[in-house]
């Protein structure tokens, strides 16, 4: 059997934070990777465990290095999956990247074919994804529009996966990621 890197993405909403969490109970030999970023840490976050929180020089720096699967500025702030430490964790166990879709694919287009495989979490239609993000009741209704765009782009994404899991039932979208892992670290 062998360690994997996987990458699980999905629409703002559709439960993927919930499902990770769940995979990563039911399995010791699965790890979350971490992210680094230049943003200040927020209450109760620690570094290393949460973000690795780095200076902007230390950022570019490494940034410079190669030292990213991929990156992004968000809000004046950067973010990156660090390479150095997602190697490192492949060496003791199977990696998750919690990450959006463009990140996702970018990580894909940076490493070799079958390098990564391409998880995608989907609403069981877009109507009652529609109604959990507006439940939310936290963002303008021309924040939930712009959101909404957002995830139509990210769902049309859904053909460039390796996998896509309806998250119709918690329970059967844990075991389907499960069959998914066990699978791909079955290959030679």
């Amino acid at each position: 059997m062998k360690n994997v890197l996987f990458a699980i993405s999905g629409p703002s909403g559709v439960g993927k934070g919930t499902l990770v969490g769940k995979l990563l109970q039911a399995d010791p030999d699965l790890t979350l990777s971490v992210s680094c970023t230049t943003r200040a840490p927020r209450e109760g976050e620690k570094d290393g465990v949460d973000y690795f929180f780095l200076t902007r020089e230390e950022f570019l720096a490494r940034k410079e290095a190669g030292d990213f699967l991929e990156w992004d500025e968000h809000f004046g702030n950067f973010y990156g999956t660090p390479r150095s430490f997602v190697w490192e964790q492949l060496k003791r166990k199977s990696v998750i990247l919690e990450i959006d879709v463009v990140g996702a694919l970018k990580v894909r287009d940076s490493l070799s074919d079958g390098e990564i495989v391409l998880i995608m979490i989907v609403p069981p239609d877009l109507h009652s994804l529609e109604e959990r993000l507006a439940g939310r009741g936290s963002e303008s209704e021309e924040a939930q529009k712009e959101r909404l765009t957002r995830v139509r782009y990210e769902l049309d994404k859904r053909k460039e996966y390796d996998y896509v899991v309806v998250n119709d039932d918690l329970d059967k979208a844990v075991e389907r990621l499960q069959q998914i892992v066990a699978t791909e670290r079955k290959k030679a």
